[in-house]
């Protein structure tokens, strides 16, 4: 996958330009809203694809009280999936709640795959005296 778990972004280069980020906003906040992910109780990060080994890693440093959090959300949203019925709107989550938890874990782990990768090719010289 180009750009791993995370995907590509662009957002650092949108948020310096101060225009270009006044017009998109409202289409970013239209777009997460159309997602459905918040209606069924579920964070953004909750949706990344578990089977990847970098996802895994991340997973596994989650603090426990965040783990079982992210466990709980999915499985009530399976069961809301399940029964077909819709969350009740006053425990939809909202914008300002739907922080990414899991980003700057899955971020740690490709960082120090990036470091392990570079050592483990790293050429070593002898030196002759």
């Amino acid at each position: 996958m180009l750009g791993g778990p995370l995907g590509i972004s662009l957002a650092p280069a949108i948020k310096q330009n101060k225009s270009l980020l006044k017009i998109l906003t409202p289409i970013a906040n239209a777009y997460a809203n159309a997602m459905g992910h918040r209606q069924m109780g579920l964070r953004y990060d909750d949706l990344l694809v578990e089977e990847r080994e970098d996802v895994q890693k991340a997973l596994g440093r989650l603090p426990a009280r965040e783990g079982y959090d992210r466990a709980y959300r999915l499985k009530m949203s399976h069961q809301l999936a399940v029964t077909h019925r819709p969350l009740p709107k006053e425990q939809w989550l909202t914008a300002k709640d739907d922080v990414r938890y899991l980003a700057p874990y899955v971020e740690g782990v490709k960082a120090e795959d990036d470091e392990r990768a570079h050592w483990d090719t790293m050429d070593v010289e002898v030196r002759k005296s």
